[in-house]
């Protein structure tokens, strides 16, 4: 229900608007500022009063009208809504210094409420035809925003405060909302913002308050009504909490040994690493995918049979992959590099580029640019340049370059030229990452849906920071292009890397990398131990692993029992799985 009795005009009196369902009642003031947030069954406030934060912004990165631009600096500028009135659903929300007014459709549900961006009123006369932009210059506008008081716990990856009462949150209803929240004493902003370059008209988020016996059912119902992976039933599905066993060295061939190991240790399920059924060298061949045809002669239809055969012994497989990664040994490199692989920088040549150059004249101070070893790279036409450093006063250039770099065509090019410096993976430096604005990922996707198809039940999204910016946006965006295509959904999954809309996706949060067994115990105590009380405040569990399995040695004392006692106890303590990394060799050398 909303209610409100001011008249359709921008100059009401200040009259309060209500906004409310069967659980919750929101009260704006027509000036734009949230007054109260009260849970009706217990009549209990949620906001922190007197604070006059405004429940909508809009920012420009300057003024754009004339006489604004004039008037006030030119800087990046958040500016508060000032005005609000009520047609039918729809909230008029008008804002100080701007001539322009946005519009903000609410739907209540007894669930929960939404906000959604849905158009911007703008008059000829707030920007003249003498202005040849797109009105209205809105770089982020912030749907909704709250001063929630402090509970006993905060999710920062769900955005949700909470005890054991009450729980608030403010929630995304698809991957385009940007989730956040800022502290203050005693309170923190929860907001949601449309943001341009990912979507402005159509963002939309919902609130939540209720009971915290209830909330994962309201974000169940939002989940539903939205079409977003099914998050809160993945969470209460016991199998999710299963340790599983890792190897990277699984096919026909061996399964039966690795299935005698995983029975023996008691996992029900197995992970398995990509290069246990395709080509290539490490992360250099990723984007070709293709089987290796010595121990997989049929391809996809062995994959298969080796899935099917570790479910009928009571094992669920799941897979493991960098879904945003392109090895630099791949077809989508060389010889020609695919114009949709992602660039960090853009250059303009300042003096034509023959194919014997040596040094890159640019118009633009590359001062800034990488350094790091086998990340400087130049992608320029069909070829990658590497360089050896730069000038930071004109004349302006890379030097000490190398053509051709990953087996790539030497080109030519003319003065005026734009190219870019590859995003070359930190991780490395054998793979290079997507553009994530172009169909790249779309193609990958479906080539790594088809490969789940074989019989895989969850997977784990690894290198999954592996995008451009805005990472808020790509991270979680990069693995929904791939988790969609995926059905039925899986299980779980786990990843490498988390924004606010994987938590739909990412029901098994994260492992971490393997440890030496000489420092296992500390960075235990360190790591998982420390996120595990943090991710329980986002209603996840963690994965204690990956777990190394070391063969003692002149250099190791090897893997011990009571190293893995000491993981597996703190695992069970906070209701959390394990998993070790299995290779047959060591399990046979050691004399454990």
């Amino acid at each position: 229900m909303i209610s409100c009795t001011t008249t359709n005009t921008k100059t009401a009196e200040s009259t309060d608007i209500i906004i409310e369902n069967e659980q919750v009642k929101l009260i704006i003031g027509s000036d734009g500022i949230a007054k109260s947030l009260v849970y009706k069954p217990k009549n209990e406030e949620c906001l922190i009063l007197g604070e006059n934060v405004p429940i909508f912004t809009v920012t420009q990165e300057r003024p754009y009208n004339n006489e604004v631009k004039l008037a006030h600096p030119n800087k990046r500028t958040t500016f508060f809504a000032d005005t609000i009135y009520r047609e039918g659903d729809n909230l008029i929300v008008g804002f100080e210094v701007l001539p322009y007014e946005a519009i903000i459709k609410v739907k209540e549900t007894p669930d929960y409420i939404s906000f959604r961006l849905e158009d911007f009123i703008v008059e000829p006369e707030d920007y003249p035809a003498y202005l040849k932009i797109t009105p209205p210059p809105t770089s982020e506008l912030c749907i909704l925003q709250l001063p929630v008081r402090n509970r006993t716990h905060f999710g920062e990856w769900l955005n949700v405060s909470w005890d054991d009462n009450l729980a608030i949150n403010i929630l995304a209803t698809d991957q385009y909302a940007r989730i956040d929240s800022e502290r203050r004493n005693g309170y923190r902003i929860m907001k949601a913002d449309a943001v341009k370059g990912v979507k402005l008209k159509g963002t939309e988020a919902a609130l939540i308050v209720s009971e915290t016996k209830d909330f994962l059912d309201k974000i169940a119902r939002v989940e539903e009504d939205y079409n977003l992976p099914q998050g809160v039933k993945s969470r209460r599905d016991s199998r999710t909490k299963l340790s599983y066993y890792w190897s990277a060295n699984v096919n026909p061939q061996n399964v039966d040994r690795h299935l005698e190991y995983a029975k023996k240790a008691g996992f029900r399920h197995m992970v398995i690493y990509y290069p246990s059924f395709l080509k290539g060298r490490g992360y250099r061949n990723l984007g070709d995918y293709d089987f290796d045809l010595d121990k997989y002669p049929n391809g996809k239809e062995d994959l298969k049979k080796m899935l099917s055969k570790i479910e009928e012994q009571g094992i669920v497989p799941g897979v493991h992959f960098l879904h945003s990664h392109i090895g630099r040994d791949s077809r989508l490199v060389t010889p020609v590099p695919d114009h949709r692989l992602n660039l960090l920088k853009y250059y303009t040549l300042a003096q034509p580029l023959g194919k014997t150059d040596t040094e890159v004249y640019i118009e633009q101070n590359p001062e800034g640019t990488t350094t790091a070893d086998g990340a400087r790279v130049l992608k320029i036409g069909t070829e990658l340049i590497s360089y050896e450093g730069y000038t930071t006063s004109p004349l302006y250039m890379f030097t000490g370059c190398q053509r051709g770099v990953d087996k790539t065509i030497v080109n030519a090019q003319p003065v005026g030229y734009i190219f870019g410096l590859l995003d070359v993976s930190e991780y490395g430096a054998t793979s290079v990452y997507i553009d994530q604005n172009t169909n790249l990922q779309d193609e990958i996707a479906e080539i790594l849906a088809d490969i789940y198809d074989a019989g895989f039940k969850f997977l784990y999204f690894d290198g999954s920071e592996g995008v451009n910016d805005p990472f808020w946006f790509h991270v979680a965006s990069a693995q929904y292009k791939v988790f969609r295509r995926l059905n039925p959904q899986p299980i779980f999954a786990e990843g490498a890397a988390k924004t606010h809309f994987s938590w739909h996706m990412l029901s098994g949060g994260n492992a971490f990398d393997i440890f030496r067994p000489e420092v296992l115990k500390d960075v235990t105590r360190k790591y998982p131990a420390e996120e595990a009380p943090r991710m329980q405040e986002d209603f996840t569990r963690i994965n204690f692993g990956w777990l190394g399995y070391w063969v003692p040695d002149d250099n190791t004392v090897g893997t011990q029992p009571d190293m893995l006692e000491f993981v597996t106890s703190r695992a069970a303590a906070w209701d959390c799985p394990v998993s070790i990394h299995a290779y047959l060799n060591t399990f046979d050398a050691h004399p454990r």
